[in-house]
């Protein structure tokens, strides 16, 4: 794999490897990132994007996952298998701490290794265990230091020098009480002289205190006395903390014995725990860049949505300023990409882009894209950027640059992707251009893939005549006469030369006066590529436009139809009240009717007979329609659901097949007019439909897959 040091500076890729060594916790982490490069073996690559992403995916759905609170483990591992050798206190807790941490780690990956195979990975050669925590812990205290029960010698020792310092201080501060009656002693009673408390005398009295003279004031009206009565006693001190010291010693080399046997273990904590700092490295710096993974292709292709130059996007983030994303697309049939445009309209940002994300996917960073982006491998990446001036070797910039060109022209394969900024500028413009013309056509029969920037316009002829390379351009506000930093594909740009320079206050009268010097040809040329823009913009301007209408058409369509729809339930609704109220007042008619007739005035039980057997007529009547009424009614629901299955049957599948065909890229037609385009975006159900200039959304219902 060819990727120089050179194109690695020009991309600003050791800007990221900066930032990324100040997300490191170790040196060892800190080390790797130092050198990071992309990767030659793709598997790897691959592997390490992975590890980056499941983490990022950790992070960022509210896992909790362990802190990596460590310190390397480099200086007792050296000392572990020495006889005699001393391990610092700060060593078993390093060590301590690291088993801790790998605890959690192996906790947190139980029964999650479906989710996050290759994180889990890293973790194969440890395993869960509290022997050490344990031994560690027997020993020292949650401060560091060591227990006084750590064993009986010690524990003895400790109580020793605990009693003999009691009555140290209890003699001390006697015969200070006693002194300071007599005003001898000086302002600051006392001090510490080797670690032994002694009384600050005055020295014209010195020769009235019994005890050792151990030193002076720097004036000398000082003199430094250890009482008498304590000599042998901090004697006796010192002899017990050499004593502790050597028990300590004993106790510290018993546990290095001990985790000697789990020495192939903490080996492994040093290698797990230095590698998921260098994992977390690279994921902290995905998400303070908001960076994705990209579906990666076997196929020399890349398709970047919502793409951003990294260090741009965050630069102007800390500014609070906005980052224009890009939409940038490189395949087989469009392999060698020509940008043009006016002068910090973007072209060289954007051909940045490429390369600084093509050199972080391949150095296992994941990369400021959306999502649904597409990236692949390439085997060199090379660019040649801004003036490289080389002054030991005496070359000129443009020497420098065909001298780089050579090289490329040497290495360019099928599977190398050359970045050229500026291309062929540095010489006269007519003659450079005519070399410049001459190397693209080389590059391009050689069968590789390229982002170039130029303003010549030969080069841009020419990647409209080849089959394989493309024009694209920035786009220019040619009211405002400001740039939009916009990258469109399909077409050249034009510098804007006379633009640029009246936006910078050069007077009208200079610019026409440097119109008039020009090739006829050359200013029709740049004309009409002005002209071009501005059409494009304008029907970009009227494709957005009629965008925003359709969606307030559609918005206003379906209001229309919820409301048609609630009204409709409601008529419905009012209809089945209204015939179901008339039924019942014609009952009721009728009810008054037999009640009218209904005799009460005679006590004979015939009377009534003729009427009873009126309403038990009409109750059967009615009865009778109540039931037919109620039958019709479920043979209709019976039908009408035999029809729908029998509809779903015969549509649906094909209805989904379909829809399950149209993606990005498919060729297909609009429903109702035949119209036939190409899918540029889908967010959902819905599209974004290419017809022609114009671009339509619509919904993935109202097509049907072409091909």
């Amino acid at each position: 794999m060819m990727i120089d040091q050179q194109t690695l500076e020009d991309l600003e890729f050791t800007t990221l490897r900066n930032w990324l060594q100040e997300y490191a916790i170790g040196p060892t982490a800190q080390e790797k990132l130092g050198i990071l490069s992309p990767i030659k073996d793709k598997e790897k690559i691959k592997i390490a994007l992975q590890q980056v992403n499941e983490l990022k995916n950790i992070r960022t759905e509210a896992e909790v996952f362990p802190h990596l609170d460590f310190e390397e483990l480099k200086s007792e591992l050296k000392l572990l298998p020495i006889k005699n050798a001393s391990i610092q206190l700060e060593g078993f807790m390093r060590i301590l701490y690291a088993s801790q941490v790998i605890n959690r780690l192996l906790y947190f990956f139980d029964k999650r290794e479906d989710d996050y195979p290759l994180l889990s990975k890293v973790l194969e050669k440890t395993y869960f265990t509290g022997e050490i925590t344990k031994a560690i812990e027997v020993v020292f205290d949650k401060h560091g230091n060591v227990k006084n029960d750590a064993s009986t010698e010690l524990f003895e020792i400790r109580t020793s020098l605990k009693s003999v310092k009691k009555q140290i201080n209890r003699n001390f501060d006697k015969e200070a009480r006693k002194l300071i009656k007599n005003n001898i002693l000086g302002d600051t009673k006392e001090t510490f002289i080797n670690d032994r408390r002694v009384l600050t005398v005055l020295s014209n009295h010195k020769r009235k205190i019994s005890g050792s003279v151990v030193g002076s004031s720097n004036t000398g009206s000082l003199t430094y006395i250890e009482p008498e009565v304590n000599i042998a006693l901090n004697n006796e001190f010192e002899l017990l903390q050499d004593d502790e010291r050597k028990e300590i010693f004993k106790i510290l080399q018993v546990l290095k014995e001990y985790l000697l046997n789990h020495i192939e273990l903490i080996k492994e904590y040093q290698a797990v725990l230095t590698e998921f700092d260098f994992i977390n490295a690279k994921t902290k710096l995905a998400l303070s860049l908001d960076c994705n993974l990209p579906c990666i292709m076997d196929e020399l292709e890349m398709e970047l949505f919502d793409a951003y130059h990294p260090i741009l996007w965050k630069t102007n983030k800390d500014q609070k300023k906005n980052t224009k994303p890009q939409h940038i697309k490189i395949n087989k049939f469009s392999r060698m990409l020509v940008i043009s445009g006016p002068n910090a309209g973007g072209k060289s940002i954007t051909l940045k882009s490429v390369g600084l994300l093509q050199v972080m996917l391949q150095s296992g960073l994941l990369v400021s894209v959306g999502t649904n982006s597409k990236m692949c491998f390439f085997e060199n990446v090379l660019s040649d950027i801004g003036d490289n001036q080389s002054i030991t070797n005496e070359l000129s910039t443009y020497s420098y640059r065909l001298k780089r060109m050579n090289e490329f022209l040497k290495i360019a394969n099928k599977h190398t992707l050359l970045l050229l900024d500026e291309f062929g500028t540095g010489s006269d413009p007519d003659l450079g251009g005519a070399l410049a013309e001459v190397i693209f056509e080389a590059l391009y029969n050689k069968k590789s893939y390229a982002v170039i920037t130029t303003h010549y316009n030969n080069i841009k002829l020419k990647a409209d005549q080849l089959r394989n390379a493309v024009n694209g351009s920035m786009l220019f506000n040619t009211e405002t006469l400001e740039p939009t930093y916009t990258f469109s594909i399909g077409q050249p740009g034009s510098s804007f030369t006379f633009e640029v320079a009246k936006i910078n206050g050069i007077p009208d009268e200079l610019i026409e006066e440097a119109k008039n010097k020009l090739d006829d040809k050359k200013v029709r040329m740049d004309k009409l590529l002005n002209q071009l823009q501005k059409e494009k913009t304008y029907l970009s301007k009227l494709n957005q436009e009629h965008i925003e209408a359709q969606d307030l058409a559609q918005n206003a369509l379906n209001e229309y139809e919820e409301k048609r729809d609630f009204y409709d339930v409601k008529l419905k609704n009012f209809r089945t009240n209204s015939e179901s109220n008339q039924r019942f007042i014609q009952a009721g008619k009728k009810l008054i009717t037999f009640i009218e007739k209904y005799n009460t005035t005679t006590r004979k039980k015939a009377i009534n007979n003729d009427l009873l057997e009126e309403v038990r007529k009409y109750l059967a009547v009615e009865k009778s329609k109540t039931e037919g009424a109620k039958q019709r009614e479920n043979q209709q629901q019976l039908a009408k659901q035999g029809k729908n299955k029998g509809k779903s049957n015969a549509k649906s599948v094909p209805d989904i097949h379909q829809r399950e065909k149209i993606i990005v890229g498919s060729r297909v037609k609009l429903i109702t007019t035949k119209q036939i385009g190409n899918i540029e975006e889908i967010k959902g159900e819905t599209a974004i439909v290419s017809f022609g200039f114009a671009r339509m959304k619509v919904a993935k219902s109202k097509l049907s897959f072409v091909d």
